[in-house]
């Protein structure tokens, strides 16, 4: 399943294409493959030239921990920045596409993804980048007529003031760190899947590759 959502993907990537993922989306977080970072992978064996940059996602850094260890593993040149690079990464024309997982996709094709994926989307949308969401099948929620309708939930305030045991903010600082967010399906270019690749409308198209 993994390596059919690489195969369908790998078909969006051009020689020398440079691809921001954001959190981990790779074996360490699935299987195999992986989903998002699945593309990425299916690309370099078929000897596409590609390069990537990671966000370090806050506040639990799976992209920094996970991310660049697997792709540094699997021989492709990756490049770690803060979330707060995203926009300057983009404008300097270093990204050709985005690629991120999900962890829930709504009937209309509303994604919800670890918390700053929203923010990586809005910014796609306004540099003219393609914003793809690598996910299986399984991970579409036909129940949920939109994102809304997806419960979001709350972690830890010691996650964002003590991340991995250091004090990073006074003590008794009032936190609120939800763990995900919803990227509008509107802002999504495309969903890769093991089946195929959709697109809007979404309502209709990820139905109709639901039942393929």
């Amino acid at each position: 399943m993994c390596r059919a959502i690489g195969q369908h993907g790998m078909a969006l990537l051009n020689e020398n294409d440079t691809i921001l993922t954001h959190c981990n989306a790779g074996g360490l977080a699935t299987s195999d493959y992986g989903t998002a970072l699945a593309v990425m992978f299916s690309a370099h064996k078929a000897g596409k030239q590609i390069q990537v940059y990671a966000d370090e996602t806050r506040p639990l850094l799976q992209g920094a921990r996970l991310t660049t260890w697997e792709l540094m593993q699997a021989g492709i040149d990756v490049t770690l920045i803060c979330d707060n690079m995203a926009a300057q990464v983009m404008k300097e024309g270093k990204i050709q596409c985005v690629i991120v997982g999900a962890d829930r996709i709504a009937a209309n094709g509303d994604t919800a993804n670890k918390i700053g994926t929203y923010n990586v989307a809005i910014l796609a949308e306004a540099h003219g980048i393609p914003f793809y969401v690598a996910a299986p099948t399984s991970t579409l929620d036909f129940a949920l007529e939109t994102g809304a309708e997806i419960p979001i939930e709350q972690r830890a305030a010691e996650e964002v003031t003590k991340g991995f045991g250091k004090l990073t903010a006074p003590e008794g600082v009032k936190v609120y760190s939800p763990a995900f967010d919803v990227t509008p399906a509107a802002l999504v270019t495309a969903i890769i899947t093991e089946k195929g690749i959709a697109r809007a409308p979404y309502t209709e198209n990820l139905n109709a590759l639901r039942d393929s």
